[in-house]
């Protein structure tokens, strides 16, 4: 049997007296491309060569390597998570407000299993991320070790690219490789997984930086047979998404409406949303299906722009899976990947070149008083939200009001939840305030969705990350309270869903102003519009972290 490769040289720390030790990393500010280094160097310089500038992680052994060479590449700024959902959040959030790729290093398959559910989410939201994904030595994993997994099929589910190097030579061919995936439109979560001996043996070489190229344009004959759509007078819904909900986009669709009484809609979960005066707003698509299918009622055509056909987030008796109306025919002006606000621009100068968009006029609503409600926690937000804020939404059942009270607040951004996994809010928001450092973020969060990943806490307080948490206390899985009617005609599901023990999270009350302060970060309770305005304003003025846990009653 071949001798294995000797591992790097381990260097006892001298902070400690000895009693762990540590890898030491050759630097390389500056490496020339072509240079050869070892595999982890070759690794992140093509990254940051690419435009990579941080990395989320929460590291192991056989990531050590990669760890090491880190200390040769200070152009790529390093962040610690405690829990692997946290990084890939936070991975996706940045994406998608710095419009351009972070990386993620995570430990071995279980940590990748670890981040797939916000990773799930960013799929959804076709957001550029560069996983990086540790494996045991290319020899090692023969032995079946006890963290030994098939990496390749955890990273296949998410459908982006999966390449995995077999010698340090081929670190950073595969690394250019996987970033330019992660960059073709629409965006994509692509993953390197890097055995440790790849990583800590030399020969490594800095691949080729990655140039993105442009998402594909519609042809103007496509443009054409949408405007003889809309120029026929029937009863046509446009429904929005993707980069077509920023400005520009915003912009054009808001001309097709004007001038043509198409009704315009905005997909019901997006992964980001320019919003607030001087803006369109358009209604977002409801959740449930009867919802839907009442604004979609009576269209002959529904033409989507960005985003996909609308379907029932999930399966209810009596309702369809499809939500456009049997009658209807669904026209795609721009797939999603194609340049859909380019086709939408295109378009209202076909249909509407002498029309101007419809904006919103600037608007806050009137600072209310008492007990908090669905109603007025959203009101006071809107009042005090300041201008160019990122607001994360994963309100769940509790934020109904919130796109009609913020349409005139001061200009803002929204993130969403978008593939439907729970817990995505707080890591975004990590995310988003690391790619807008002088920008406040508003992390607007559900109780039970907060628990999944509520160590993002203490990454916030580590970076010292200007994000102000409004947990929306209800006590309970409210949402699923909701669910429950559209069952409720056929048994099982019959019954009485209030009091049912499985949708309560009240017994033992959650105190998430002490789990706040356990992990460094100020917190303090509201349960009326007064206190909520007082703190909001407070933590607003204050740099750093902040959360408020505000106590409201449930959607009835």
């Amino acid at each position: 049997m071949s001798r294995p490769p000797t591992p790097p040289k381990l260097t006892l720390c001298a902070d400690c007296g000895g009693k762990h030790v540590f890898i030491r990393s050759s630097k390389v500010v500056g490496l020339r491309r072509g240079a050869q280094v070892n595999g982890a160097e070759a690794l992140l310089r093509t990254l940051v060569d690419g435009d990579v500038n941080v990395l989320f992680t929460n590291p192991g052994t056989t990531e050590l390597h990669v760890v090491g060479a880190l200390e040769g590449v200070p152009e790529l700024r390093q962040v610690l998570t405690l829990f692997e959902g946290v990084a890939t959040g936070a991975a996706d959030g940045y994406a998608r407000i710095a419009d351009k790729p972070a990386a993620t290093l995570l430990h071995l398959g279980p940590g990748l299993a670890y981040g797939l559910t916000n990773l799930h989410n960013s799929r959804r939201a076709n957001s550029p991320v560069v996983n990086i994904v540790g494996d045991h030595a290319t020899y090692h994993n023969a032995f079946d070790p006890p963290l030994n997994s098939d990496i390749a099929a955890l990273a296949g589910w998410l459908r982006g690219s999966v390449r995995r190097p077999e010698n340090a030579a081929g670190t950073g061919t595969d690394a250019a490789a996987t970033l330019e995936a992660a960059v073709t439109a629409p965006g994509q979560t692509a993953t390197v997984i890097v055995p440790a001996d790849v990583c800590w043996n030399d020969g490594g070489v800095v691949g080729e930086p990655v140039v993105p190229r442009a998402a594909p344009t519609v042809s103007q004959d496509v443009i054409t047979q949408i405007a003889d759509v809309i120029r026929s007078g029937q009863p046509t819904a446009l429904i929005v998404g993707g980069p077509a909900l920023r400005e520009a986009g915003l912009f054009a669709a808001s001309r097709i409406g004007a001038a043509s009484h198409v009704r315009v809609l905005a997909e019901l979960y997006s992964s980001r949303v320019e919003r607030g005066a001087g803006l369109p707003a358009f209604p977002r698509l409801g959740f449930y299906p009867d919802q839907v299918l009442k604004q979609l009622e009576g269209v002959h055509h529904v033409i989507i722009a960005g985003t996909k056909a609308p379907v029932a987030f999930f399966a209810y008796p009596d309702y369809p899976s499809c939500l456009v109306p049997q009658d209807a025919q669904t026209h795609a002006l721009a797939e999603v990947g194609q340049d859909a606000v380019d086709a939408l621009v295109r378009l209202a100068d076909l249909v509407a070149p002498d029309t101007a968009p419809q904006v919103t006029e600037p608007h806050r609503p009137s600072m209310p008083s008492g007990p908090l409600t669905l109603q007025n926690w959203c009101d006071v937000v809107a009042a005090l939200l300041p201008d160019h804020t990122i607001v994360i939404d994963e309100t769940v059942s509790s934020g109904a009001n919130l796109a009609d009270a913020t349409a005139g607040s001061a200009r803002h951004d929204v993130l969403m939840q978008t593939g439907g996994a729970m817990g995505d809010g707080m890591p975004l928001a990590v995310g988003a305030a690391i790619a807008a450092p002088d920008r406040p973020v508003v992390a607007l969060e559900a109780d039970g969705c907060a628990m999944y990943t509520v160590t993002a806490l203490w990454t916030q307080a580590r970076e010292h990350l200007n994000v102000t948490t409004i947990i929306l206390n209800n006590h309970a899985y409210a949402v699923l309270r909701q669910e429950w009617r559209y069952f409720a005609s056929r048994p099982p599901a019959a019954g009485a869903p209030d009091s049912n023990p499985l949708l309560d999270i009240s017994n033992p009350a959650i105190d998430f102003v002490k789990l706040a302060e356990a992990f460094g970060v100020p917190a303090s309770r509201a349960s009326t519009a007064e206190q909520l305005a007082e703190q909001f304003s407070q933590a607003l003025a204050e740099p750093g972290p902040h959360l408020i846990d505000a106590t409201i009653a449930p959607a009835a």
